[in-house]
């Protein structure tokens, strides 16, 4: 049933400038499996740093996100393709991205879903009442599928990115 739509959506996860946020990950892209630490640094209000290392400390990519601007600092060779560049940047940018104008609201008995839009897409978060998952669709048919569990003080201790139509998923487990 359609709700008023009374507040945007706020995302808390990575939003506070004295965390560092440090995650276990493993990437299955393609047929490639990294894994490693994944690194959120909170810089400025809308500035972030995302980075992805081995655990021996090797990097495996570093972007910037400040404001609307996206840098790609280092990137692997064997990642380093425009299309999963563009994929990582739109999915980070939906993990970073704390302040979104909600344009239709819908309550469930237990649960919230709010329509929003980002990067000209549409996405459907889920609150419960914080973000439990966010769902990017496209012509009606689900694309992504982030997934966050195990909530403690606007941490979430484990994430899943899910992509339908490519071979891309994301774990992240929070070891801070």
């Amino acid at each position: 049933m359609d709700v008023a739509v009374t507040s945007n959506v706020f995302n808390p996860y990575f939003s506070n400038l004295n965390q560092d946020y440090i995650y276990k990950a493993n990437i299955e892209v393609y047929d490639n499996t990294f894994g490693g630490l994944f690194i959120v640094k909170k810089i400025a209000e809308q500035h972030h740093r995302i980075v992805f290392t081995t655990e021996m400390g090797n990097k495996l990519f570093d972007f910037t996100f400040n404001n609307e601007d996206f840098k790609v600092n280092y990137i692997l060779e064997d990642l380093d393709k425009k299309i999963l560049i563009n994929i990582l940047k739109k999915d980070f940018r939906v993990l970073i991205t704390e302040n979104l104008k909600t344009t239709k609201a819908y309550a469930l008995t237990k649960e919230t879903i709010k329509k929003t839009s980002l990067n000209n897409k549409d996405y459907y978060y889920f609150e419960n009442p914080e973000i439990s998952k966010v769902i990017r669709v496209n012509n009606g048919k689900e694309k992504v599928r982030f997934l966050f569990s195990e909530i403690n003080d606007n941490i979430a201790q484990k994430i899943v990115i899910l992509h339908s139509n490519i071979k891309l998923k994301i774990n992240l487990k929070s070891i801070n």
